[in-house]
């Protein structure tokens, strides 16, 4: 067993960025900082959340990364299936142990993610295209937790439904990337059943949707700080341009990047919206 294993099982990075994002969340809602110990909460409630759901998602997926990801800690032996079980029940238990400190709501919604978490991972991961609503609705729940977290929603509403959008055109465009792996178990999803060719529309479509979508919280007359908004929309939309051209795995995984890319982007830009 590797000690660093427990530390990369969790893909901190990304951990880190959607803890950044939910406190980014109470901030959007609030047009300032808030005070620096809901702010520190909201941060490690959305870390560890998402670092036990990485977790117990590599357990569920063992098989399968045996393929799509044999340099994970799992597959390649650096810690073992129940080992990282028990790991995963621990991070969200401090998680949850930690929202019940912000208040009842914040912890209500951190229960329901915890475990909608668990239920994707186990079940709903391989199902033609609800797996892909399911983990796009968790990003988008994560800048609504911070503003749950401080009792006002503000711009972080506008947030939650553009960081859903993004979410399905990249949980889609992922599933492309992996075809290879996701046939080898046994997986449905969609460009498995429908084609990578009509997957990628459904992609580009969400994509657009997103770009679309940005533009509702012109109508709540924000100032032109939200005009940062302008060169994450164009980014989207390269990335939904790049896999209508092709579905190769490589370039399904430039263009994933860059729709996750484009979240944090996006959360910049609100913030700066926000603010202004």
């Amino acid at each position: 067993m590797e000690l660093k294993a427990f530390i990369e099982i969790t893909r901190p990075h990304n951990c880190i960025l959607a803890g950044i994002v939910g406190l980014l969340g109470s901030i959007v809602a609030l047009g300032h900082f808030p005070d620096p110990k809901t702010a520190l909460l909201v941060f490690l409630v959305v870390t560890l959340g998402c670092a036990g759901g990485n977790t117990i998602n590599d357990y569920f997926d063992y098989e399968i990364d045996k393929i799509n990801r044999p340099e994970r800690p799992l597959p390649r032996g650096a810690m073992g299936r129940k080992v990282a079980l028990y790991y995963s029940m621990l991070l969200f238990a401090v998680g949850l142990a930690l929202a019940y400190m912000i208040n009842i709501y914040a912890f209500i919604l951190g229960v329901i993610a915890y475990v909608t978490m668990f239920i994707y991972a186990w079940k709903l991961k391989p199902l033609p295209f609800v797996g892909n609503i399911v983990v796009a609705g968790l990003t988008g729940a994560t800048p609504l937790y911070g503003a749950v977290a401080v009792e006002h929603l503000g711009l972080a509403g506008y947030l939650a439904i553009c960081a859903f959008l993004v979410n399905v055109a990249r949980e889609v465009i992922k599933d492309i990337e992996d075809v290879e792996g996701d046939m080898a178990k046994g997986a449905k999803t969609l460009p498995i059943i429908w084609g990578k060719k009509r997957a990628a529309y459904v992609g580009a479509l969400f994509a657009l949707l997103t770009v679309i979508a940005s533009f509702l919280p012109v109508k709540a007359s924000v100032g032109v700080g939200y005009y940062a908004m302008v060169p994450v929309d164009l980014l989207i939309l390269y990335a939904a341009y790049l896999i209508l051209r092709s579905q190769d795995r490589e370039v399904a995984h430039k263009s994933q990047k860059l729709l996750k890319m484009s979240i944090f982007l996006a959360v910049m830009a609100f913030l700066i919206a926000a603010i202004v």
